[in-house]
């Protein structure tokens, strides 16, 4: 049965835990989407993991819009989401809608976009113009230089506070689904069981409604250093297939991530 918002939106009041991964091409889609894998995301990571770049900061929205078509074509349930490249929404609220209606026209089902209340009017905009959206908090990869690095967000009370507010502020604009970024388990949690839209962690605990990891970092094809959230799901697997579907029924479990892999 096709993956919709309302599927995913089910799967949360249904406390059914939701599996994403990152994908780029048609290949890959349809071994994911065979696995049961219910997100797709078109991740700006390809700047990193399918160009070498060391940031997501070069990602243009036509490496966005092609990729994106790649992955529609063999996403079969799937649905596909895709990340807003940085530059292309920061803007304006029109320059938004433009960039992601170029994305929902190669095949994205949702957009993805970083940023907290200050986004807030530019989420609604996209939101009752038909886009679907899903919002990111925590550790904003397009805002790493601001951030000072790729660290923990949200550690003391304030930052735990502007974090809260930032996330009650994008669901109550109608966004489908947060991903929640390098987030202490404890704030994570209670995000999620405060507002009423699914959310995605990743290095945030176990109790958010799902969980993504960037594909080539679980299957240990990334050569570059992994974060503390990455579990290598290729070493006790024969087959990419086989890593695949553990990822997909060890978060459906809860089992993954373990306290190992959360901050």
């Amino acid at each position: 049965m096709k993956v919709t918002v309302s599927t995913l939106q089910k799967m949360k009041a249904e406390q059914q835990k939701i599996a994403m991964l990152t994908c780029y091409d048609s290949s890959f889609a349809a071994l994911l989407a065979q696995a049961q894998v219910d997100v797709l995301l078109v991740g700006d990571s390809l700047g990193m993991v399918m160009q070498g770049q060391t940031s997501t900061l070069p990602v243009t929205l036509e490496d966005m819009a092609y990729h994106t078509r790649c992955v529609a074509r063999g996403a079969g349930d799937a649905l596909v989401l895709t990340d807003l490249s940085f530059g292309s929404y920061q803007q304006s609220r029109e320059q938004a809608f433009a960039s992601a209606a170029q994305l929902m026209q190669a095949g994205a089902e949702m957009v993805k976009l970083e940023g907290g209340s200050f986004m807030a009017d530019t989420v609604r905009f996209l939101v009752e113009r038909g886009i679907p959206v899903c919002g990111h908090l925590g550790l904003t990869p397009q805002a790493v230089h601001t951030l000072g690095g790729y660290k923990v967000q949200g550690k003391t009370d304030l930052q735990a506070a502007q974090l809260m507010q930032d996330a009650m502020a994008i669901a109550d604009t109608g966004a489908q689904m947060l991903v929640l970024e390098m987030v202490p388990a404890t704030l994570a949690a209670e995000v999620t069981r405060r507002i009423g839209i699914p959310t995605i962690g990743i290095g945030a605990g176990v109790a958010t409604d799902g969980q993504v990891l960037v594909l080539h970092d679980m299957l240990n094809v990334y050569p570059g250093r992994k974060a503390r959230f990455v579990k290598n799901f290729m070493q006790d697997a024969g087959t990419i297939q086989q890593a695949v579907g553990d990822y997909v029924q060890q978060v459906r479990a809860g089992t993954f991530p373990g306290p190992e892999h959360s901050y």
